[in-house]
This record gives C-alpha cells, sequence and structure tokens, in this order.
C-alpha cells in the first residue's frame, strides 16, 4: 500500500495522515478499554478528547455507507477534519509542514464536532 501513497500518487500528508489516524485511534481504544476498568471520572481532559476522536472516527470515517462514494481526497479532508479536535501539540505524526497546510482548514465535520461537544457539556 505504501507504494501507492503520497506526491504524485495521491496527495503529499497522505502517509502523515494515515498514521496518525492509527495512532490515534489505538489510543482512543486504549482509553475506551482504561475507562471500563476506571471510570469516566479518572480520564484526564486529553483522554476525553481520544475518546470523541474514536467516536466520531467509527461513525464518519470507517463507516463509511455502501452507497458512499469517498475519494481519496476527500478521505483525506475528513481525517483533517478529526484531527482538528486535538491542539496541534497531539497530532505528533505529522509533519509542521502539513500541519501548516491542513490544520486551519475548516469543514463541516470540525463544526459538527464541536456542536456536539457544545451541546452535550451544556446541562
Amino acid at each position: 500500500m505504501k507504494s501507492a501513497i503520497g506526491d504524485g500518487m495521491t496527495r503529499d500528508d497522505h502517509s502523515a495522515v494515515s498514521n496518525q489516524l492509527y495512532a490515534s485511534y489505538a489510543t482512543g481504544k486504549d482509553v475506551q478499554a482504561m475507562k471500563a476498568v476506571v471510570g469516566e471520572e479518572a480520564l484526564s481532559m486529553e483522554d476525553h478528547l481520544y475518546l470523541k476522536f474514536t467516536d466520531k472516527f467509527e461513525a464518519k470515517f470507517i463507516a463509511q455507507g455502501p452507497y458512499q462514494s469517498r475519494d481519496i481526497f476527500e478521505s483525506l479532508d475528513l481525517a483533517w477534519s478529526l484531527f482538528r479536535a486535538f491542539p496541534k501539540e497531539l497530532l505528533k505524526k505529522i509533519p509542521k509542514k502539513h500541519l501548516d497546510t491542513f490544520y486551519a482548514r475548516r469543514t463541516q465535520v470540525r463544526e459538527d464536532f464541536h456542536q456536539e461537544e457544545t451541546s452535550s457539556s451544556t446541562p
């Protein structure tokens, strides 16, 4: 798969985005397991970010419907939308040049993510 990734084939950020998705999702799954043992109140703010990311990743990225057509560029943009839930400092697999190019772009997924976050914290 790596031979079909990168500049000239897809987009220059493809490999870094893929690596960050795997790392963030793995961390989120670890936090889910930890939550089952220690309870939600014992989780840090960072842990909560990973839980939200994992839920959104599964619902919006992995659960692509059978009739939904999404090309690689839309998938990369969707991944960046999910990454924006994190502060830049937590995106350790993404080079600075890609953060500078893609992190600041706004998309509907980011707005949905933060809208749900705000409404869930309101009593």
